[in-house]
């Protein structure tokens, strides 16, 4: 019994896991090129849930429509922040960039409160289940892990391949020297904010087709706190180590889950 309630929920592990690494990439990515540390982050989820919902209930389109629509949103808002408040930040004491990106997810959380209100809000989406042997699994989970792979795989593609994703690791593992070889460094910190932004908004997107009910203004606090975790787990600046780290870190939260359980069914 208990290693059969363990495994149906590593396997949900897994899925959430997926959607966590994302969301912890564009963290890490953020920190890792500009050397900001952004406290609003789970503000920006909160943002890609609420565009989720407003294209499932208000448009009537599936969620996953919702994905390329909050890249762009995301890139929109992180490329509005960077030049109205980050690029002054660049070489401040990093108390000011704490104090900054907390002031914008409080200012994100504050508009989406006049929006929205302050109620849970929720949609539903359901497109049958995977019944294995020992858990069903959502078919939306599963299309929401295997957005994250892709989204992940294109980016380490864009990484590798292109000119601007070399520029991009470049200035990751050394500013100064990436700036000597002509690289024009303001301007990969200015589109390293916005694909990390971008990225985020998209896992808020992804998150809802675990929690469709659970879609709420100050939703972001408790996943600030978990991408936190994530990224220190899996090396800070390093966006692939984040993914890794997410997945670890969802089997983790849903294991113990397993174990918390059979523990308070034995007492």
């Amino acid at each position: 019994m208990f290693l059969e309630l363990l495994a149906g929920n590593l396997i949900h592990g897994l899925l959430l896991g997926g959607v966590y690494g994302l969301a912890t990439m564009g963290l890490s990515l953020i920190f890792g090129v500009i050397n900001v540390v952004n406290v609003g982050h789970g503000q920006f989820i909160m943002v890609g849930a609420f565009v989720a919902l407003v294209m499932v209930t208000a448009l009537g389109l599936s969620p996953l429509l919702a994905v390329p629509v909050a890249l762009v949103i995301g890139m929109a808002l992180g490329v509005f922040f960077y030049y109205l408040v980050i690029r002054r930040l660049i070489n401040a004491p990093e108390l000011a960039s704490l104090l900054a990106t907390f002031a914008i997810g409080i200012l994100l959380e504050e508009v989406a409160k006049l929006i929205f209100g302050a109620d849970f809000h929720g949609y539903n989406w359901g497109l049958g289940k995977l019944d294995l042997a020992i858990t069903t699994i959502p078919l939306s989970k599963l299309y929401a892990f295997i957005g994250s792979i892709l989204i992940a795989v294109f980016l380490y593609l864009w990484f590798s391949r292109s000119r601007t994703g070399s520029a991009v690791r470049a200035v990751i593992e050394d500013g100064e020297g990436a700036r000597v070889c002509g690289v024009n460094v303001g301007w990969i910190f200015g589109l390293s904010f916005a694909i990390g932004i971008g990225l985020t908004v998209m896992s808020g997107v992804l998150l809802t087709m675990f929690i469709p009910v659970g879609i709420n203004v100050y939703m972001g606090g408790v996943y600030t706190l978990k991408a936190f975790v994530i990224a220190v787990l899996g090396g800070l600046t390093s966006p692939y180590g984040a993914f890794y780290a997410g997945l670890i870190f969802g089997l983790v939260e849903n294991g113990a889950y397993a174990v918390s359980y059979t523990h308070l069914r034995a007492h």
